[in-house]
């Protein structure tokens, strides 16, 4: 097991070396510049075309949920244990900076979040139970064209089995820790109910699935950032010296304090990019599977609602658990994951806050096993066909109790590793067809500005 763990490390390593983190800002930062600024520019847009997209109107109903609720299935997916585990991760391993990293890697990441949706909804197909099927496989195939079909067959290989890491085993294990530590609840009872509950939820297909994340996703974000905002007050005048922290150790190495082993800038840059990407998955190309099945005929519509994931789950979630765990000095005591946030409320609301987490924690980590049960049941269904759909959801089912008992930190590492495989055939793909993003784009906003919309 030490030989397999030492093997994956080296491939870890070399996955997210500078070229993989230079290639990620670089591609969102293209994006960005192509897109003239357009996702922060509009994003007071994208959140009214959201509310709208609450349920789809008759005309717009080529897909199998409203638009909103896509964008829920894919929150689901990327709200998870990152917001709250992964984010202490970066500030223990790269200091306070690591936070100002996860804001630039989101920034930029919002450009390759509606680039994604858009290509999703212009190059999706309908299979042959009549559902709305994309993402990159798809775009790749059908915007590529079929000699590069082979790197959306890699995609697809590479995400159906990474769904097992970040979005089954690696959120089982996180929920069965937290609730041992805070219930005494054995891991093997959390993975045997987590497992239950999965289950009854994924025989209704990505219906019941868009149902439950539209109700959970916002209930829980809300819960959450009021907790978190409660403990801000609490440690109010600690908030200035934390963003001062923030910025000067984004750029200057920070020294050793306490429990915290010191870092380098380099080590702030990459685990704030690496968990930034963890934490909203812009690059990695999940969420677009969840956009192609929205009822809308518009792809910049939908690229525009997608692209407010990243703003949600990164900019607003990760930034009050970063700034939480800062104010509260707990960074220093050398705790790192769920366990530093738990203590870092713990710190401002005695007796409550660590279960505020540990129940936080357990619902962003269900919806989480569900979007990304949709999310490899697509590529399996890519690769296979419709009939490989029902024993992958069975081997997903049956390895939420086994990740409940792993190993969390081999666990956290292959799904760290196969992140950083999947998203280089998306990040090619997206590179390549930037010039159908612009021009649909562009054409968009010219039609708007003569309807006078």
């Amino acid at each position: 097991m030490e030989a397999i763990s030492e093997f994956v490390g080296q491939i870890n390593g070399l996955v997210w070396g500078p070229p993989m983190l230079v290639l990620i800002l670089g591609v969102g930062l293209f994006l960005s510049l192509g897109l003239k600024l357009m996702p922060v520019l509009k994003l007071g847009a994208g959140f009214r075309l959201m509310w709208k997209g609450r349920s789809a109107a008759g005309s717009e109903s080529e897909g199998e949920i409203p638009p909103f609720q896509a964008l829920m299935t894919a929150l689901s997916a990327t709200v998870g244990t990152g917001n709250i585990a992964g984010v202490a991760t970066a500030v223990f391993l790269g200091g306070p900076g690591a936070l100002f990293w996860m804001w630039l890697t989101a920034l930029v990441g919002m450009a390759t979040k509606y680039s994604e949706a858009v290509l999703a909804v212009r190059f999706r197909e309908v299979d042959e139970r009549g559902a709305h099927v994309g993402g990159p496989m798809y775009y790749i195939r059908n915007g590529l064209g079929r000699k590069w079909a082979w790197l959306g067959v890699l995609f697809a290989v590479f995400a159906a089995i990474a769904g097992f890491g970040i979005g089954n085993t690696v959120q089982a294990n996180s929920v069965a820790d937290v609730m041992e530590t805070n219930f005494g609840l054995p891991h093997w009872v959390t993975g045997l109910v987590l497992m239950v509950l999965v289950g009854m939820v994924l025989i209704g297909g990505i219906r019941r699935i868009g149902h439950v994340a539209s109700a959970l996703v916002p209930l829980m974000a809300v819960s959450y950032l009021l907790a978190g905002l409660v403990v801000l007050a609490i440690n109010a005048a600690d908030i200035p010296a934390a963003f001062a922290l923030v910025i000067k150790h984004a750029f200057s190495p920070i020294a050793a304090e306490g429990g915290f082993a010191g870092a380098a800038v380099w080590a702030a840059i990459r685990f704030g990019v690496a968990r930034g990407i963890f934490s909203n998955e812009a690059g990695l190309g999940s969420a677009p599977i969840a956009h192609a099945a929205a009822q809308t005929r518009n792809p910049i519509n939908q690229g525009m609602v997608a692209m407010l994931g990243t703003f949600i789950d990164t900019i607003i979630i990760c930034t009050i658990t970063g700034l939480v765990i800062i104010t509260s000095g707990t960074w220093t005591s050398g705790e790192s994951g769920a366990a530093l946030t738990s203590m870092a409320f713990q710190e401002a609301l005695p007796g409550v806050g660590n279960y505020l987490v540990a129940i936080a924690l357990a619902v962003f980590a269900f919806t989480t096993i569900l979007g990304w049960s949709f999310y490899g049941e697509r590529c399996i269904e890519f690769l296979f066909g419709v009939k490989a759909i029902v024993p992958y959801r069975i081997a997903w089912i049956l390895a939420i109790p086994v990740g409940a008992t792993l190993n969390l930190g081999f666990v956290w590492l292959v799904a760290d590793t196969l992140n950083a495989m999947m998203a280089l055939p998306n990040l090619i793909a997206l590179l390549m067809l930037s010039p159908i993003v612009f021009k649909l784009t562009r054409e968009h906003f010219e039609k708007e500005k003569a309807l006078g919309v």
